[in-house]
């Protein structure tokens, strides 16, 4: 009966939300060490939320530029919810929302099949979030 469930289309959709689950858990794990408010959970839902739109669109509906565009805008959104400025002078949490906002772009990615691209851009995404500390730890 299993088998019958999961074939075809809903196997690569599978595949795709467990690819999805683990560059969330990777790219959400170096945030959530360093205490920022975007971490494992966020990143893995944002994947996983994008590649679910962009892999539906592809299939089910004539214009997936259109569900492209509205991902695009409503995670835009939901990064700038996170900004705060802090004082006169300090805007924090800039860095998590263009994170976030990455980990859409990864998510659609890996929706529309482009699985090296979502793997490049997540080692690009770890990659840059990690510049600015390793200059630190040299001081």
């Amino acid at each position: 009966m299993f088998e019958e469930f999961l074939t075809g289309i809903q196997a690569i959709f599978a595949l795709n939300l467990l690819l999805s689950l683990a560059i969330g858990y990777i790219i959400g794990l170096e945030r959530e060490e360093r205490g920022k408010s975007a971490g494992i959970s966020t990143h893995i839902l944002v994947i996983g939320g994008a590649m679910a739109f962009s892999f539906l669109s592809q299939t089910m509906f004539n214009d997936p530029a259109r569900i492209a565009a509205g991902i695009v805008t409503g995670i835009g959104f939901l990064g700038a919810g996170i900004i705060f400025k802090e004082n006169a002078s300090k805007i924090i949490n800039v860095t998590t929302a263009a994170s976030i906002w990455f980990a859409a772009a990864i998510g659609m990615a890996i929706g529309f099949g482009y699985y090296a691209i979502a793997i490049i851009c997540a080692i690009f995404a770890i990659t840059a979030l990690r510049i600015p500390h390793l200059s630190k730890r040299k001081k």
